[in-house]
C-alpha cells in the first residue's frame, strides 16, 4: 500500500551558491559518503541538488515536508551499482516513519533527474 508520494524540484545554482558559501549547509544536509559521492562528479552541485531534492521528497511523501524536526543528513541517498538511486535511512528516521505510518516494515522508491540548472526527485513511500 502506497502511505505517500512526494516530489521536489531545486534550483542548482542556489544549492551551489549554499554549497560555496562553506562547510555549514553541506554538513548538515548530507553525509559523509554523499560528500564524497558529489565531489567526485563533473558538476557537483548537480548531485547534491538532486539529493536535497530527494531528501525534501522524501519528507513531502512523509507528509511532514521541511517542516519536520530532522537532521537531513540522516536520510542518505545512496546509489547502487547499476546506478539505480535508494534511500538509506538512519534509525531515528526509520523510528519516525514507523510512527507516522503505524507500521514498521515499509519501503522507499527513489528517482531523481538534474540539468544544468535544475533537479527534481520523487519518493513514494510503501508500506509492505
Amino acid at each position: 500500500m502506497i502511505f505517500g508520494i512526494g516530489t521536489d524540484i531545486v534550483d542548482v545554482e542556489r544549492i551551489a551558491q549554499k554549497v560555496q558559501k562553506g562547510e555549514g549547509f553541506v554538513k548538515q544536509a548530507f553525509s559523509e559518503k554523499e560528500i564524497e559521492y558529489c565531489n567526485k562528479q563533473a558538476n557537483p552541485a548537480e548531485s547534491y541538488a538532486a539529493r536535497f531534492a530527494a531528501k525534501e521528497a522524501f519528507l513531502k511523501a512523509l507528509g511532514q515536508g521541511l517542516q519536520a524536526t530532522v537532521e537531513l543528513f540522516k536520510i542518505e541517498v545512496d546509489v547502487q551499482e547499476s546506478g539505480k538511486p535508494f534511500l538509506e535511512l538512519h534509525e531515528d528516521i526509520q523510528f519516525i516513519v514507523s510512527l507516522a505510518a503505524d507500521q514498521a516494515n515499509f519501503a522507499t522508491h527513489v528517482s531523481m533527474s538534474h540539468t544544468k540548472t535544475v533537479a527534481m526527485a520523487t519518493v513514494v513511500l510503501e508500506i509492505l
